[in-house]
């Protein structure tokens, strides 16, 4: 009994410590984005002595953040839906006509898992297309990237799910579509709101794409705003702070919103008779 009290302790005590180091770094942050310009350099996780909420809105106006975000939303939400219900739609087929081809196209695709992206090959396919340099562009580029792991996702989750709901379906009277946005899709709710929070985290934060596909500022999403700020004001760290907690805030809003699905999806979709 006493053992399992000291194991249950030094567990809890380990989760603490690995919590503080996470929350640290992040609290830090926070704290000097409200402090003065040398105050915040001491980069102290004391309180300010004045709280200075006007560091955020110096930084919405210097930055030109209202322009990252929009671009930054641009290119995560629509790759980001893009890509799932593509990936899902693709899952649900592979899945359930194993034939030859379908593996070999299976597993084609999980290639991209294991191969980095060539940016030289990239920007030439794009410039033959004339998507270089485009919205466009990016928003497939994010899209293509994110399509191996949602299918590998996907896919497992629909291999488990009986067959004989497809052929009730279809006796019923339902189509393709139908049959996969009406019974299918419900099912993979959890999944691909899954796959939805990871690729929308993975594309917010992506800093090399929109760098090397994008020349005009205009373009650039919250994190090259970020790098363009940190450039001009390098020595002004409140501001550095508070444009990094700006660029944070949408993915953990995301993240809280989606949590509830995910963790309701798991325990409603157990096992089924």
């Amino acid at each position: 009994m006493m053992k399992r009290r000291i194991s249950a302790v030094l567990k809890q005590a380990v989760c603490i410590l690995l919590s503080i180091i996470v929350i640290a770094p992040f609290y830090m942050v926070l704290i000097n984005s409200f402090k003065g310009k040398s105050e915040a350099a001491r980069m102290s996780l004391s309180l300010p002595a004045e709280w200075l909420f006007s560091n955020y809105a110096e930084v919405i106006e210097k930055a030109k953040l209202w322009q990252g975000l929009g671009n930054s939303l641009l290119y995560a939400l629509v790759s980001t839906f893009i890509g799932v219900i593509l990936s899902a739609m693709a899952a649900f087929v592979l899945s359930r006509n194993k034939i030859k081809l379908n593996k070999f196209l299976y597993f084609f695709i999980l290639c991209g898992l294991f191969f980095p992206i060539n940016y030289v090959t990239l920007i030439r396919v794009l410039q033959f297309f004339h998507l270089n340099d485009t919205r466009i562009g990016i928003i497939i580029t994010f899209t293509g990237a994110m399509i191996p792991f949602c299918v590998f996702t996907i896919y497992n989750f629909i291999s488990s799910v009986p067959t004989e709901m497809d052929e009730a379906a279809v006796i019923d009277g339902a189509g393709p579509l139908s049959l996969f946005f009406r019974i299918i899709v419900p099912m993979l709710k959890p999944t691909m709101v899954t796959c939805f929070i990871l690729q929308f985290m993975t594309v917010w934060s992506d800093f090399l794409t929109p760098l090397y596909l994008s020349s005009k500022s205009k373009m650039f999403p919250m994190t090259m705003s970020v790098y363009q700020f940190f450039g001009k004001n390098k020595n002004s760290w409140n501001y550095i702070f508070a444009d990094i907690i700006l660029t944070c805030l949408p993915v953990i809003i995301v993240y809280l919103l989606g949590q509830r699905y995910i963790i309701g999806g798991l325990t409603s979709g157990a096992v089924k008779e």
